[in-house]
Protein backbone atom coordinates (compact mmCIF):
# COMPACT_ATOMS: atom_id res chain seq x y z
CA UNK A 1 0.00 0.00 0.00
CA UNK A 2 1.28 3.29 -0.87
CA UNK A 3 1.53 5.91 1.79
CA UNK A 4 2.18 9.64 1.05
CA UNK A 5 1.16 13.59 1.39
CA UNK A 6 -0.56 16.01 -0.67
CA UNK A 7 -0.57 20.05 -0.66
CA UNK A 8 -3.05 22.55 -1.55
CA UNK A 9 -0.43 25.08 -1.60
CA UNK A 10 -2.08 27.70 0.64
CA UNK A 11 -0.52 30.92 1.31
CA UNK A 12 -1.49 30.94 5.10
CA UNK A 13 -0.51 34.00 7.99
CA UNK A 14 0.64 31.72 11.00
CA UNK A 15 -1.59 32.42 13.74
CA UNK A 16 0.93 32.53 16.56
CA UNK A 17 3.58 34.37 15.07
CA UNK A 18 1.55 36.74 12.78
CA UNK A 19 4.06 35.94 9.80
CA UNK A 20 3.13 35.23 6.62
CA UNK A 21 5.16 33.36 4.05
CA UNK A 22 5.34 35.07 0.41
CA UNK A 23 4.87 33.59 -2.83
CA UNK A 24 8.87 32.41 -3.53
CA UNK A 25 9.00 31.31 0.02
CA UNK A 26 5.85 28.87 -0.25
CA UNK A 27 7.26 27.89 -3.36
CA UNK A 28 10.25 26.65 -2.13
CA UNK A 29 8.81 25.05 0.76
CA UNK A 30 6.99 22.74 -1.34
CA UNK A 31 9.90 21.59 -2.98
CA UNK A 32 11.54 20.72 0.40
CA UNK A 33 8.30 19.18 1.52
CA UNK A 34 8.85 16.98 -1.24
CA UNK A 35 12.25 16.10 -1.05
CA UNK A 36 12.16 15.76 2.48
CA UNK A 37 9.50 12.92 2.18
CA UNK A 38 11.46 11.47 -0.50
CA UNK A 39 14.60 11.03 1.98
CA UNK A 40 12.00 9.84 4.81
CA UNK A 41 11.34 7.17 2.61
CA UNK A 42 7.12 7.82 1.33
CA UNK A 43 6.07 7.22 -1.10
CA UNK A 44 4.09 10.06 -2.84
CA UNK A 45 4.28 13.28 -2.90
CA UNK A 46 1.30 15.28 -4.84
CA UNK A 47 0.80 18.71 -5.77
CA UNK A 48 -3.07 20.53 -6.85
CA UNK A 49 -3.45 22.78 -9.04
CA UNK A 50 -5.29 26.61 -8.27
CA UNK A 51 -4.80 29.91 -9.82
CA UNK A 52 -6.10 32.25 -7.19
CA UNK A 53 -4.85 33.24 -4.32
CA UNK A 54 -4.07 32.34 -1.25
CA UNK A 55 -2.70 29.48 -3.28
CA UNK A 56 0.34 29.31 -5.28
CA UNK A 57 0.73 25.52 -6.87
CA UNK A 58 -0.50 27.11 -10.59
CA UNK A 59 1.71 24.84 -12.55
CA UNK A 60 1.86 21.62 -11.24
CA UNK A 61 4.24 20.03 -14.26
CA UNK A 62 7.01 22.43 -13.37
CA UNK A 63 7.04 21.57 -9.60
CA UNK A 64 6.95 17.68 -10.40
CA UNK A 65 9.60 17.78 -13.49
CA UNK A 66 12.05 19.78 -10.67
CA UNK A 67 11.09 17.36 -8.68
CA UNK A 68 11.70 14.36 -11.20
CA UNK A 69 15.60 15.54 -11.27
CA UNK A 70 16.25 16.34 -7.21
CA UNK A 71 14.62 13.12 -5.79
CA UNK A 72 14.95 9.26 -6.18
CA UNK A 73 12.02 7.44 -5.45
CA UNK A 74 8.91 9.01 -4.61
CA UNK A 75 5.93 8.96 -6.87
CA UNK A 76 5.25 12.41 -8.19
CA UNK A 77 1.46 13.11 -8.79
CA UNK A 78 -1.05 16.05 -9.01
CA UNK A 79 -4.20 15.87 -6.30
CA UNK A 80 -5.66 17.75 -9.08
CA UNK A 81 -5.41 18.55 -12.81
CA UNK A 82 -8.15 20.72 -14.33
CA UNK A 83 -9.57 18.15 -16.97
CA UNK A 84 -12.57 21.20 -17.37
CA UNK A 85 -10.47 23.99 -17.77
CA UNK A 86 -6.92 22.76 -19.23
CA UNK A 87 -6.60 22.13 -22.78
CA UNK A 88 -6.46 18.33 -23.20
CA UNK A 89 -4.21 18.62 -26.04
CA UNK A 90 -1.89 20.48 -23.39
CA UNK A 91 -2.69 18.05 -20.37
CA UNK A 92 -1.37 15.24 -23.13
CA UNK A 93 1.84 16.88 -23.95
CA UNK A 94 3.01 18.30 -20.38
CA UNK A 95 2.19 14.99 -18.46
CA UNK A 96 3.72 12.56 -21.70
CA UNK A 97 6.80 15.04 -21.00
CA UNK A 98 6.93 14.87 -17.15
CA UNK A 99 6.33 11.05 -17.83
CA UNK A 100 9.89 11.05 -19.79
CA UNK A 101 11.57 13.33 -17.70
CA UNK A 102 10.66 11.30 -14.68
CA UNK A 103 11.38 7.65 -16.34
CA UNK A 104 7.63 6.84 -15.46
CA UNK A 105 7.59 7.61 -11.82
CA UNK A 106 4.69 9.87 -12.05
CA UNK A 107 1.12 9.44 -12.14
CA UNK A 108 -2.05 12.18 -11.94
CA UNK A 109 -5.08 12.87 -10.93
CA UNK A 110 -8.04 14.29 -13.07
CA UNK A 111 -10.60 16.84 -10.94
CA UNK A 112 -12.92 19.63 -11.51
CA UNK A 113 -11.51 21.86 -8.73
CA UNK A 114 -13.02 23.91 -5.63
CA UNK A 115 -12.69 27.30 -7.30
CA UNK A 116 -15.90 28.46 -9.46
CA UNK A 117 -14.69 31.44 -10.60
CA UNK A 118 -11.74 29.21 -12.38
CA UNK A 119 -14.31 28.63 -15.33
CA UNK A 120 -14.37 31.69 -16.54
CA UNK A 121 -10.87 32.88 -16.18
CA UNK A 122 -9.93 29.86 -18.82
CA UNK A 123 -13.06 30.56 -20.74
CA UNK A 124 -15.47 27.81 -19.65
CA UNK A 125 -18.26 28.03 -18.30
CA UNK A 126 -19.10 26.20 -14.53
CA UNK A 127 -22.27 24.93 -15.94
CA UNK A 128 -20.75 22.87 -18.16
CA UNK A 129 -18.74 21.14 -15.72
CA UNK A 130 -18.92 17.63 -15.71
CA UNK A 131 -19.61 17.32 -19.48
CA UNK A 132 -16.22 19.01 -20.00
CA UNK A 133 -14.83 16.54 -17.28
CA UNK A 134 -16.34 13.88 -20.01
CA UNK A 135 -15.55 14.76 -23.36
CA UNK A 136 -12.18 16.27 -22.44
CA UNK A 137 -10.93 13.09 -20.76
CA UNK A 138 -11.82 11.13 -23.95
CA UNK A 139 -9.75 12.82 -26.35
CA UNK A 140 -7.33 12.95 -23.61
CA UNK A 141 -6.57 9.08 -23.60
CA UNK A 142 -7.06 9.15 -27.04
CA UNK A 143 -4.55 11.78 -27.49
CA UNK A 144 -1.99 9.68 -26.02
CA UNK A 145 -3.14 5.91 -26.93
CA UNK A 146 -3.45 6.71 -30.97
CA UNK A 147 -0.39 8.17 -32.69
CA UNK A 148 -2.70 10.40 -35.11
CA UNK A 149 -6.22 11.92 -34.24
CA UNK A 150 -9.49 13.11 -35.85
CA UNK A 151 -11.35 14.83 -33.55
CA UNK A 152 -14.40 16.97 -33.38
CA UNK A 153 -16.21 17.78 -30.31
CA UNK A 154 -18.53 20.46 -28.49
CA UNK A 155 -16.08 22.35 -26.54
CA UNK A 156 -12.90 23.23 -28.61
CA UNK A 157 -11.59 23.14 -32.27
CA UNK A 158 -11.34 20.08 -34.16
CA UNK A 159 -8.24 18.04 -34.68
CA UNK A 160 -7.28 16.63 -37.94
CA UNK A 161 -4.28 14.60 -38.35
CA UNK A 162 -2.67 15.78 -34.68
CA UNK A 163 0.06 14.22 -33.13
CA UNK A 164 0.52 14.68 -29.90
CA UNK A 165 4.52 15.17 -28.70
CA UNK A 166 6.36 13.59 -26.99
CA UNK A 167 4.57 10.21 -27.07
CA UNK A 168 3.83 8.34 -23.77
CA UNK A 169 7.26 6.69 -22.45
CA UNK A 170 7.40 3.05 -23.93
CA UNK A 171 4.12 3.42 -25.58
CA UNK A 172 1.80 3.07 -22.41
CA UNK A 173 -0.26 6.61 -21.10
CA UNK A 174 0.59 7.07 -17.41
CA UNK A 175 -1.63 5.73 -14.68
CA UNK A 176 -4.59 8.11 -13.96
CA UNK A 177 -6.91 8.95 -10.91
CA UNK A 178 -10.11 10.89 -11.06
CA UNK A 179 -10.92 12.84 -8.03
CA UNK A 180 -14.48 13.50 -6.81
CA UNK A 181 -15.80 14.37 -3.48
CA UNK A 182 -19.43 14.28 -4.31
CA UNK A 183 -20.23 13.58 -8.13
CA UNK A 184 -21.24 9.70 -9.20
CA UNK A 185 -20.54 10.82 -12.58
CA UNK A 186 -16.88 10.72 -12.19
CA UNK A 187 -16.65 8.21 -9.66
CA UNK A 188 -18.68 6.24 -13.27
CA UNK A 189 -16.15 8.04 -15.62
CA UNK A 190 -13.04 6.45 -13.19
CA UNK A 191 -14.97 2.85 -13.58
CA UNK A 192 -15.61 3.15 -17.06
CA UNK A 193 -12.05 3.57 -18.19
CA UNK A 194 -10.87 1.07 -14.96
CA UNK A 195 -8.78 4.17 -13.72
CA UNK A 196 -8.51 4.83 -10.29
CA UNK A 197 -10.78 6.72 -7.51
CA UNK A 198 -9.46 8.89 -5.18
CA UNK A 199 -11.84 10.05 -2.67
CA UNK A 200 -10.17 13.18 -1.02
CA UNK A 201 -12.51 12.74 1.87
CA UNK A 202 -10.96 15.22 4.42
CA UNK A 203 -14.13 17.29 4.53
CA UNK A 204 -16.49 14.58 5.24
CA UNK A 205 -17.87 11.61 7.23
CA UNK A 206 -16.49 8.22 6.67
CA UNK A 207 -20.15 7.40 5.79
CA UNK A 208 -20.10 9.86 2.47
CA UNK A 209 -16.99 8.13 1.13
CA UNK A 210 -18.32 4.53 1.69
CA UNK A 211 -20.95 5.23 -0.56
CA UNK A 212 -18.90 7.09 -2.96
CA UNK A 213 -16.26 4.22 -2.94
CA UNK A 214 -18.71 1.16 -3.33
CA UNK A 215 -20.07 2.76 -6.47
CA UNK A 216 -17.05 3.10 -8.18
CA UNK A 217 -16.50 -0.77 -7.40
CA UNK A 218 -19.88 -2.06 -8.33
CA UNK A 219 -19.35 -0.06 -11.75
CA UNK A 220 -15.46 -0.89 -12.09
CA UNK A 221 -17.13 -4.63 -11.87
CA UNK A 222 -19.70 -3.79 -14.51
CA UNK A 223 -17.45 -2.74 -16.98
CA UNK A 224 -15.48 -5.59 -17.02
CA UNK A 225 -11.97 -4.38 -15.28
CA UNK A 226 -12.31 -6.97 -12.57
CA UNK A 227 -13.67 -7.93 -9.62
CA UNK A 228 -15.39 -5.07 -7.47
CA UNK A 229 -12.59 -5.51 -4.70
CA UNK A 230 -9.58 -4.90 -7.12
CA UNK A 231 -10.45 -1.66 -7.82
CA UNK A 232 -7.64 0.75 -7.13
CA UNK A 233 -8.43 3.07 -4.24
CA UNK A 234 -7.88 6.09 -2.59
CA UNK A 235 -8.20 8.22 -0.07
CA UNK A 236 -7.23 11.60 1.38
CA UNK A 237 -6.58 12.52 4.84
CA UNK A 238 -5.24 14.69 7.84
CA UNK A 239 -3.38 14.27 10.89
CA UNK A 240 -1.00 16.31 13.36
CA UNK A 241 0.95 13.84 15.72
CA UNK A 242 2.74 15.07 18.55
CA UNK A 243 3.76 12.03 21.48
CA UNK A 244 1.81 13.53 23.48
CA UNK A 245 -1.94 13.80 22.66
CA UNK A 246 -3.03 16.84 24.46
CA UNK A 247 0.06 18.07 23.29
CA UNK A 248 -0.80 17.99 20.03
CA UNK A 249 -3.98 19.37 20.26
CA UNK A 250 -3.04 22.52 22.16
CA UNK A 251 -0.44 23.00 19.58
CA UNK A 252 -2.22 22.21 16.23
CA UNK A 253 -5.72 24.48 17.77
CA UNK A 254 -4.57 27.62 17.01
CA UNK A 255 -3.92 26.91 13.24
CA UNK A 256 -7.39 24.80 12.91
CA UNK A 257 -9.16 27.45 14.70
CA UNK A 258 -8.21 30.28 11.68
CA UNK A 259 -7.49 27.98 8.81
CA UNK A 260 -9.00 29.56 6.04
CA UNK A 261 -11.33 26.95 4.64
CA UNK A 262 -12.46 25.40 8.35
CA UNK A 263 -11.83 28.63 11.09
CA UNK A 264 -13.90 30.00 12.49
CA UNK A 265 -16.41 27.23 12.15
CA UNK A 266 -16.93 24.02 13.87
CA UNK A 267 -14.88 23.01 16.94
CA UNK A 268 -11.59 20.92 16.71
CA UNK A 269 -13.08 18.53 18.24
CA UNK A 270 -16.54 18.07 15.99
CA UNK A 271 -14.76 18.20 13.14
CA UNK A 272 -12.29 15.67 14.12
CA UNK A 273 -15.11 13.63 14.96
CA UNK A 274 -16.76 13.74 11.52
CA UNK A 275 -13.81 13.72 9.25
CA UNK A 276 -10.74 11.70 8.68
CA UNK A 277 -8.98 14.78 11.02
CA UNK A 278 -6.58 13.10 13.30
CA UNK A 279 -4.95 14.87 16.50
CA UNK A 280 -3.22 13.12 18.78
CA UNK A 281 -0.53 10.74 19.32
CA UNK A 282 0.96 8.86 16.46
CA UNK A 283 -1.17 6.05 18.02
CA UNK A 284 -4.56 7.60 17.85
CA UNK A 285 -3.80 8.57 13.81
CA UNK A 286 -2.66 4.64 13.01
CA UNK A 287 -5.60 3.32 15.11
CA UNK A 288 -7.68 5.65 13.13
CA UNK A 289 -6.67 4.70 9.54
CA UNK A 290 -6.56 1.57 10.36
CA UNK A 291 -10.04 1.36 10.77
CA UNK A 292 -10.75 2.89 7.15
CA UNK A 293 -10.36 -0.45 5.40
CA UNK A 294 -13.22 -1.58 6.87
CA UNK A 295 -15.65 1.14 5.77
CA UNK A 296 -13.85 1.03 2.44
CA UNK A 297 -12.20 -2.04 1.58
CA UNK A 298 -8.84 -2.61 1.07
CA UNK A 299 -7.48 0.31 -0.75
CA UNK A 300 -4.21 1.25 -2.54
CA UNK A 301 -3.31 5.06 -1.94
CA UNK A 302 -3.42 7.22 1.00
CA UNK A 303 -2.74 10.60 1.26
CA UNK A 304 -2.23 13.13 4.14
CA UNK A 305 -2.41 16.69 4.08
CA UNK A 306 0.29 18.31 6.70
CA UNK A 307 1.27 21.38 5.51
CA UNK A 308 -1.72 23.68 5.43
CA UNK A 309 -3.24 26.97 7.90
CA UNK A 310 -0.31 28.40 7.99
CA UNK A 311 2.40 25.76 10.09
CA UNK A 312 5.84 26.71 9.87
CA UNK A 313 7.93 24.61 7.20
CA UNK A 314 9.90 23.00 10.37
CA UNK A 315 6.62 21.60 11.86
CA UNK A 316 5.62 19.97 8.10
CA UNK A 317 8.92 18.59 8.08
CA UNK A 318 8.30 16.70 11.58
CA UNK A 319 5.06 15.91 10.99
CA UNK A 320 6.66 14.15 7.95
CA UNK A 321 9.50 11.99 9.70
CA UNK A 322 6.33 11.25 12.45
CA UNK A 323 4.34 9.81 9.45
CA UNK A 324 7.14 7.98 8.04
CA UNK A 325 9.13 6.40 10.63
CA UNK A 326 5.71 5.38 12.86
CA UNK A 327 2.82 6.00 11.20
CA UNK A 328 3.40 4.35 7.95
CA UNK A 329 4.92 1.55 9.51
CA UNK A 330 1.98 0.05 11.68
CA UNK A 331 -0.56 0.98 8.84
CA UNK A 332 1.11 -0.91 6.08
CA UNK A 333 1.73 -3.90 8.13
CA UNK A 334 -2.12 -3.64 9.74
CA UNK A 335 -3.23 -3.14 5.95
CA UNK A 336 -1.42 -5.73 4.02
CA UNK A 337 -2.09 -7.97 6.75
CA UNK A 338 -5.49 -8.09 5.60
CA UNK A 339 -5.58 -8.55 2.36
CA UNK A 340 -6.68 -10.76 0.08
CA UNK A 341 -4.05 -12.38 -2.36
CA UNK A 342 -6.08 -11.25 -5.28
CA UNK A 343 -6.46 -7.30 -4.38
CA UNK A 344 -3.61 -5.53 -5.20
CA UNK A 345 -1.42 -3.55 -3.06
CA UNK A 346 -0.35 -0.89 -5.13
CA UNK A 347 -1.48 0.78 -8.40
CA UNK A 348 0.17 -0.19 -11.10
CA UNK A 349 3.40 1.14 -11.87
CA UNK A 350 4.70 2.19 -15.39
CA UNK A 351 6.76 -1.35 -15.76
CA UNK A 352 3.52 -2.99 -14.76
CA UNK A 353 1.42 -1.49 -17.11
CA UNK A 354 4.15 -1.50 -19.89
CA UNK A 355 4.22 -5.49 -19.82
CA UNK A 356 0.68 -5.63 -19.64
CA UNK A 357 0.23 -3.90 -22.61
CA UNK A 358 3.01 -5.81 -24.51
CA UNK A 359 0.93 -8.71 -23.40
CA UNK A 360 -2.19 -7.40 -24.62
CA UNK A 361 -0.24 -7.03 -27.95
CA UNK A 362 0.68 -10.60 -28.22
CA UNK A 363 -2.56 -12.04 -27.57
CA UNK A 364 -3.55 -9.69 -30.27
CA UNK A 365 -1.40 -11.22 -32.67
CA UNK A 366 -2.54 -14.11 -31.51
CA UNK A 367 -5.76 -13.56 -32.46
CA UNK A 368 -5.23 -11.81 -35.63
CA UNK A 369 -2.93 -15.30 -36.48
CA UNK A 370 -6.32 -17.70 -35.61
CA UNK A 371 -8.79 -15.57 -37.47
CA UNK A 372 -6.55 -16.03 -40.84
CA UNK A 373 -7.63 -19.40 -40.48
CA UNK A 374 -11.20 -19.25 -39.36
CA UNK A 375 -12.09 -16.61 -41.72
CA UNK A 376 -13.06 -14.55 -38.84
CA UNK A 377 -13.02 -10.59 -40.31
CA UNK A 378 -12.53 -7.04 -38.78
CA UNK A 379 -16.52 -6.34 -39.58
CA UNK A 380 -17.51 -9.08 -37.14
CA UNK A 381 -14.64 -7.98 -34.55
CA UNK A 382 -16.22 -4.14 -34.23
CA UNK A 383 -19.42 -6.01 -34.04
CA UNK A 384 -18.81 -8.16 -31.60
CA UNK A 385 -17.58 -5.33 -29.74
CA UNK A 386 -20.38 -3.12 -30.46
CA UNK A 387 -22.82 -5.44 -28.35
CA UNK A 388 -20.48 -5.67 -25.80
CA UNK A 389 -20.29 -1.84 -25.40
CA UNK A 390 -22.91 -0.53 -22.35
CA UNK A 391 -25.93 1.42 -24.00
CA UNK A 392 -24.85 4.99 -24.48
CA UNK A 393 -21.32 4.80 -23.72
CA UNK A 394 -18.37 4.90 -25.76
CA UNK A 395 -17.97 8.25 -27.63
CA UNK A 396 -17.33 11.00 -25.59
CA UNK A 397 -21.11 12.42 -26.14
CA UNK A 398 -22.75 9.28 -25.52
CA UNK A 399 -20.80 9.23 -22.28
CA UNK A 400 -22.09 12.29 -21.09
CA UNK A 401 -25.52 10.98 -21.62
CA UNK A 402 -24.61 7.37 -19.99
CA UNK A 403 -23.57 9.72 -16.94
CA UNK A 404 -26.55 11.60 -16.17
CA UNK A 405 -25.39 14.38 -17.68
Amino acid sequence: MQFGIFTVSDVTTDPTTGRTPDDTERVKSLLTIAQHADQAGLDVFATGEHHNPPFVASSPTTILGYLAGTTENIILSTSTTLITTNDPVKIAEDYAMLQVISDGRMDLMMGRGNTGPVYPWFGQDIRNGLELAVENYALLRRLWDEEVVDWSGKFRTPLQGFTATPRPLDGVAPFVWHGSIRSPQIAEQAAYYGDGFFHNNIFWPIRHTKQMVNFYRQRFEHYGHGAADQAIVGLGGQFFARKNSQAAVDEFRPYFDNAPVYGHGPTLEDFSTETPLTVGSPQQVIDRYASMREQVGDYQRQLFLIDHAGLPLKTVLEQIDILAEEIVPALRKENESKRPAHVPSNPPTHAEMVAAARAKGEQHEHVVAEDRWTGKTAEDDAEAAAAATPAGVGTPARQGAAFGL
